[in-house]
């Protein structure tokens, strides 16, 4: 009878977690996960692709999709990432709105508020970095934010430190509809380890390089292998110039040794397997303003 009843009320749904870039929205995902699958940096633009991340939880399995950040723009490639995006949102149960209150980005804001008025699905604000203002602005923050849009729910979170995020489960929760899960009881995401090892390659680059560097790079996995308890892989960091391949290899191959180093310690923890990467810098001039470029590296 108790199972029975546990499968009446279980729900299950999709919930897209947008925002403008460096809102935290990755940062959520990964804490909610409890495992790294998105990656993060201080730079703005980060994620690139729309990340599916799955949660079970007693009466419910929740399914979270990451995207790009939400902001004006004229070049060819975040037009593409902002448009994956927006996307994100049209087939989903409820949306998770992050904003960040330690640097708030009015232009972004005002584009995604516009964009939330063309639907009826469900919007949940989390007002993040709570943990970067006084205690007595918060409240100031939700009465402001509950007079620009009609939000279902509105919960001030710190997603770096996990404050308040099982009060935002819950609300999200509340959300989605009642049903059997959608993946199996084990699924964490539906991106391969390829993918994903691809991504803390680049992930490295952003974090070591400089501001320039990392809006002008790629990385291509273009050999996975498995052999017994090694994984082998090849990967390619793809840059816009000849004078950024230099940066990113830097004095003696220091550079291109760090990015290595450190992205093979995260892709070892994701597999649990031991990793031999090898890492390769090829100009590819003006990929990310050229549309055939562009599709070949999946945007």
């Amino acid at each position: 009878m108790k199972n029975l009843k546990h499968k009446e009320n279980f729900r299950s749904g999709f919930i897209a977690i947008i925002g403008a870039p460096n809102a935290g929205k990755s940062t959520l995902l990964n804490k909610i996960l409890g495992q790294k699958i998105s990656i993060t940096s201080k730079k703005p633009q980060t994620t690139r692709d729309r990340i599916l991340g799955v949660i079970e939880r007693p009466f419910s399995q929740i399914i979270f999709l990451d995207t790009p950040g939400i902001h004006k723009t004229k070049s060819l490639l975040n037009k593409k990432i902002v448009t994956k995006a927006l996307l994100a949102v049209n087939d989903v149960d409820a949306i998770v709105l992050m904003i960040d209150l330690s640097s708030k980005d009015i232009e972004s804001e005002k584009i995604i508020i516009n964009q939330l008025t063309k639907n009826k699905i469900p919007v949940i604000l989390a007002l993040n970095k709570i943990d970067l203002i006084k205690k007595n602005d918060i409240l100031f923050f939700i009465e402001k934010y509950s007079c620009i849009f009609n939000f279902k729910y509105i919960v001030p979170i710190c997603a770096k430190k996990g404050t308040q995020i099982p009060e935002l489960l819950t609300e999200i929760e509340k959300c989605i509809p009642l049903g059997q899960r959608l993946f199996p009881k084990d699924t964490l995401t539906d991106m391969s380890e390829k993918f994903i090892a691809g991504e803390m390659v680049r992930e490295k680059v952003f974090r070591f390089t400089g501001m320039e560097i990392p809006y002008s790079i790629a990385v291509t996995i273009d050999s996975f292998k498995e052999k017994k308890e090694l994984i082998i892989i090849h990967a390619c960091i793809h840059v816009d110039r000849n004078s950024q391949k230099g940066i990113v290899i830097g004095k003696n191959g220091k550079m291109l040794k760090k990015i290595g180093i450190q992205a093979r310690k995260d892709i070892q923890r994701m597999t649990g397997t031991k990793i031999l990467l090898k890492l390769f810098v090829r100009v590819t001039k003006n990929w990310s303003r050229n549309e055939k470029n562009l599709k070949e590296f999946g945007y």
